[in-house]
């Protein structure tokens, strides 16, 4: 069985999906061939050569890239069986199988990924018998994971790196404790498939997996999971275990703030163990809108985190959903200020000043008939339902501080120059003048001490709708 594993995006990570899943079919005795269309073009030969082509499908960006390449693919090899799996793979089932998609597997995946090889294996009468997928299109089985094979993987100097903050630049591998997650943010796209639910890796499988980067030349782990502190205890073992072998390598971490809050007596254990930063998803910091997200947080959680960070010496990124129904331009504007008065600017990636909601199917936001009112009919092609600001300055607004964002990023920008462009935009909105208008104040930044921030060089984001230029990243590299 000759099977092609296909990730076409996974924000300039080498993908842990994909290893772990060649690492499965290679014990089935399956000649499994990877491909990262972030960093390679379409290996028509590989294509052609396949029984079983399965696209790795771990967020939205990932999926309309991977639809993209499905007609192309499908003409190459009219006789492989095509597999779409990951987290979005269930969420968008009813499409996928229209445009052909054979088999869908969501949640843990790889067993089912097993499955299919030896179902395709089987005599041909016995496949003619089933009529439907005898898979689970989403399984929460708890799987006795194996080590990540990622010697069919671009090697990691190609992808995506972790600058320290004073410009120096590490190689950056990743990996993968946990799955799913135990909340049920009713915005986040874990939820339809999870349901509240968590799996971990083992603790043996992560470290070993761990190693063999290291030995690859990472100097740097990104941890993946949804929540990193869904399962303290094995996640604190995991890295006190990698700090104690390999002290020279440091890491980050995805924490909600209602964790940061709950552990705040792990935040120094996380600095001694070489934790160069924590992403938090905070998604907004008015009351109204986080209780519609069902975050279980406030803005003074918030600021006490921040606080919190700058007292044991740890980095906090931030990201947010900047743009949604809830967003208006005053609480945009205080969103920014906001950020001024706990000294986070550095802390933000641009990108995530224009992050707009989005609404896939299976979203629990479609629970609100808020939501459901103001809702267009689904768009297949661009994979989520979408929406009109009942305020048009504010939709305004957001197409003028993504081009701000995207400009920023051609040039290259300092996160502060970016800012204050987008303060004074801001700003102009509100009073209903040009951003260059000579009664535009300058943002109150020039007193804050500038900070040395370590960063991802390719932003994390999420809940967004996808940008042009980060759909443009097949074949290449997303710009954002």
């Amino acid at each position: 069985m000759r099977v092609l594993l296909i990730s076409s995006y996974e924000i300039g990570r080498q993908p842990f999906g994909v290893a772990s899943s060649a690492a499965w079919l290679q014990a089935e005795g399956a000649d499994v061939t990877c491909l990262d269309l972030a960093m390679e073009h379409l290996d028509e030969e590989a294509v052609r050569a396949a029984n079983l082509i399965a696209f790795h499908v771990p967020m939205h960006t990932a999926t309309r890239i991977a639809i993209s390449h499905l007609s192309r693919v499908k003409a190459l090899n009219r006789q492989a069986h095509i597999c779409f799996f990951g987290l979005y793979a269930p969420v968008n089932e009813t499409y996928l199988r229209q445009l052909g998609v054979e088999t869908i597997l969501g949640g843990e995946f790889e067993e089912g990924l097993a499955a299919l090889v030896r179902r395709l294996e089987a005599p041909f009468s016995e496949r003619m018998e089933r009529s439907v997928q005898p898979e689970p299109t989403i399984s929460l089985a708890r799987q006795q994971f194996l080590v990540p094979d990622r010697t069919g993987m671009p090697v990691l100097q190609r992808y995506a790196k972790v600058d320290i903050g004073d410009g120096t630049q590490r190689v950056a591998g990743y990996t993968e404790a946990s799955r799913g997650c135990l909340h049920m943010c009713r915005h986040c796209p874990i939820v339809p498939v999870y349901g509240g639910r968590f799996r971990i890796v083992q603790r043996d499988v992560v470290l070993e997996d761990i190693r063999r980067q290291v030995a690859q030349g990472a100097e740097h782990i990104t941890f993946g999971d949804p929540d990193f502190l869904n399962g303290p205890k094995h996640a604190m073992a995991i890295v006190v275990a990698l700090h104690d072998e390999f002290p020279e390598i440091t890491y980050d971490v995805t924490v909600k703030v209602e964790h940061l809050r709950k552990h705040s007596a792990i935040l120094p254990k996380l600095r001694e163990t070489g934790c160069l930063f924590v992403t938090s998803a905070v998604e907004a910091v008015d009351e109204r809108t986080l209780e519609i997200y069902e975050k279980n947080h406030t803005r003074a959680d918030l600021a006490e985190v921040a606080r919190e960070f700058r007292r044991v010496g740890l980095t906090l990124n931030p990201t947010f959903v900047t743009f949604s129904p809830w967003t208006t331009l005053e609480s945009y504007a205080d969103l920014l200020d906001l950020l001024i008065e706990l000294d986070l600017v550095d802390n933000v990636a641009p990108i995530q000043y224009a992050i707009r909601l989005l609404i896939p199917t299976g979203s629990r936001l479609l629970e609100l008939s808020e939501v459901r009112e103001i809702v267009q009919p689904f768009d297949q092609e661009a994979l989520y339902f979408p929406w009109k600001h009942q305020n048009p300055a504010v939709d305004e607004l957001y197409e003028s501080v993504r081009a701000l964002v995207e400009a920023g990023a051609a040039a290259s920008q300092a996160k502060r120059a970016t800012f204050r462009a987008i303060w004074k935009a801001t700003y102009a909105a509100q009073h209903g003048i040009l951003p260059d208008d000579s009664g535009v104040p300058e943002p109150p930044i020039a007193d804050l001490p500038e900070r040395s921030v370590p960063s991802v060089t390719e932003p994390w984001y999420c809940c967004a709708e996808p940008t042009d230029l980060q759909l443009a990243g097949s074949g290449g590299r997303a710009a954002i």
